[in-house]
Formats: structure tokens, sequence, C-alpha cells
């Protein structure tokens, strides 16, 4: 009974003490935190080292339960060393969460005001349709692409990866750069600020690959690589059937045409007026393709 008194004596003491604003709020982060790192590491190599994790503390438990000495001090001087062990095993997810947090959309503020947006629209506006006319030409020859276009993530891994350019982009350079056997024609093209500023440059594999249809090549494996570690948007090519496809946050959407690519493009990359109401018209084309 002694027990028992001590233990509902520190619920009490607990409740007793609880604030009702900060302690909500400090268990609310918490759980949401939990609940965003279990979204993370699902159905992927890290959810199985946390079940191997958890399988570990439960043995330590029984372990000191059946009195096993030996096996309860090495687990102990393992387990000394958590904090730099989770960071070793689990460094690729810290870092695809550490990117995503650095990617959150922030309000950006300029001494100029509303310029910047008339600036990234003036930017813009004579490369998409560059690009949307070279991607209809290499589908009708289907002639394999890949173009990824740079928003807020900068992609200097990947640029240095490749062939630097700094080329106005162009229908024509686009077109020789993608030629079979031509000495750029096999990586990504990476287009900054409506310029060509890298080509033959490589792009990470994506993070669930077991999960993408198999049909898929590697252009759109990379396509979808990029698009989940950035903020990029990547237009693929087939080589084998000629299709047009983008991909962005992960997931890709296929079948667009000159025109849809345009409008799509047009409606991620630079600043619309209005729609009747108030409201910006959301754009949609296509068949996404889960992963």
């Amino acid at each position: 009974m002694g027990t028992l008194e001590v233990y509902f004596e520190r619920i009490y003491g607990v409740l007793r003490n609880f604030n009702w604003i900060t302690d909500l709020i400090d268990i609310a982060v918490i759980a949401f935190i939990i609940y965003k790192a279990i979204q993370m590491v699902r159905e992927t190599r890290a959810g199985q080292l946390i079940k191997g994790l958890i399988l570990m503390v439960l043995f330590y438990f029984v372990s000191l339960i059946l009195s096993m000495k030996t096996t309860s001090y090495l687990l102990e001087g393992l387990f000394s060393f958590g904090v730099i062990l989770l960071v070793v095993l689990f460094q690729p997810e810290i870092r695809r969460a550490l990117e995503k947090v650095g990617r959150a959309n922030v309000p950006s503020f300029s001494i100029l005001g509303g310029d910047s947006h008339e600036k990234g629209t003036q930017i813009w506006e004579k490369p998409i349709q560059e690009i949307c006319k070279a991607a209809e030409s290499l589908a009708q020859t289907k002639t394999g692409a890949l173009i990824v276009i740079e928003r807020k993530t900068r992609l200097g891994e990947q640029i240095d990866t490749g062939v630097e350019l700094n080329a106005v982009t162009s229908e024509e350079l686009l077109g020789n750069i993608f030629f079979v056997n031509t000495p750029l024609h096999d990586g990504a093209v990476i287009v900054r600020d409506g310029v060509i500023l890298a080509a033959a440059c490589f792009l990470p594999k994506p993070q669930k690959e077991e999960f993408i249809a198999s049909n898929f090549g590697a252009r759109h494996r990379a396509a979808i690589g990029i698009s989940e570690i950035s903020d990029a948007l990547t237009i693929v090519i087939s080589e084998e059937t000629g299709t047009i496809s983008v991909t962005e946050d992960g997931q890709m959407v296929r079948n667009f045409t000159r025109i849809s690519l345009a409008e799509f493009l047009t409606d991620k990359l630079t600043v619309r007026e209005p729609e009747e109401g108030g409201k910006r018209k959301l754009f949609r084309k296509g068949k996404k393709n889960e992963k």
C-alpha cells in the first residue's frame, strides 16, 4: 500500500503544479514533434532501426530483471553513447528534417516591396516560353531530357557535379544539350533565375525508391529525388514515350502539353493577377503518380 500511496502522491503533486496554458502548449509541441518524427521514418530504413533500438531497450530491462549482469553492463555502456549513436544512425533523416525546416514558408520582406514580384515575373516570362518550346520539340523526337528549375532552395551541391554554363535559356540550346551522344546530354540541366546555370548535373536518388513504379527510368527517379530534398520544379521528357512530366514535393504529374506546361510554370514561378473573388485560380493538370 505504501508504494501505491507514494505513486498517487506523485501524480497529485504533478497535477497540483500543472499550468493549463504553458504545460498544455509544451505537451502539444512535443506531441507534434513526435508525430512528425514518426511520419518521417515510417516505411523507411530508419523505421527498422527504431524497432531494433526498442528491442534493445526491452532486452536491457529483461536483463536487469533476470540479473544478467554482463549483458546489462554491456548495454549500459552502449546506451551511454546514445546521442552520438542516434546522430550517426539517423544522419540522413536528421538532415532531411532540417532541410524541410529550412524550406518552410517564411514571409520574405524586401525594401523595394512589390518590385521584387514584378522583377521575378520579368525574369521568367521568356525562359518559360523557351523551356516549353524545347520540351515540346524534345517530346516529339522522343529525346530524353531532365530540366531542374531552382526556386528558393539553392542546388549548389548538384551544380558542382556538372558543367557550369551561365547561358541564356533558349529552345535551341536545350535541344543541343540533350541531343543524343553529345557530351552534356547525360544528366540534368539546372536553371536559376531564368538562366541555364549548369548541365550534366547528377541528382540524388529518391528516399523511397522501392515504392516508385518499376516503369520509371533513371531520369524520372532522379527528378523525384531532387524534388524531395528541395522546392525545385523538375521537367522530365521520356525517351521511350515522349511524355512530358513534372515533379514537385516528391510527387510526379504526367501528360503535360506545351500549353499546360506553360500555364503550370507561370503559376508556380510568377505572380499572376487575382481571379474574380480575390483568389488565384489553382492549376491542376494530369494524373499524379503516388510513390
